[in-house]
């Protein structure tokens, strides 16, 4: 998947945990927690959504790399160019 796609991944897993969130209005640079104010709960959701999206796993110790939305992508696309997509289509539905 592209970075643009990736982006788009992660925009519409944010927007199934936090649905007031407005995409637009997200600093792609600051923390996800901090603006949305997510708990541990919906950063696991975040985390299975972009799983369900990509086929890329995110271990636990790994959940806080995707504390920005541009972190978040640079992670899923170094996973990705390392393989860490494990059975999934690796398609965006």
């Amino acid at each position: 998947m592209s970075e643009e796609q990736l982006r788009a991944v992660v925009l519409k897993a944010l927007a199934e945990v936090a649905p007031d969130a407005e995409a637009d209005r997200i600093d792609p640079d600051a923390s996800l927690a901090d603006q949305l104010e997510l708990d541990s709960i919906d950063v696991l959701n975040l985390v299975v959504s972009v799983h369900e999206q990509t086929g890329i796993d995110v271990p636990e110790r790994d959940y806080a790399k995707l504390s920005t939305v541009n972190a978040a992508v640079a992670y899923l696309l170094a996973a990705q160019s390392a393989g860490g997509a494990s059975g999934g289509t690796g398609t965006v539905t």
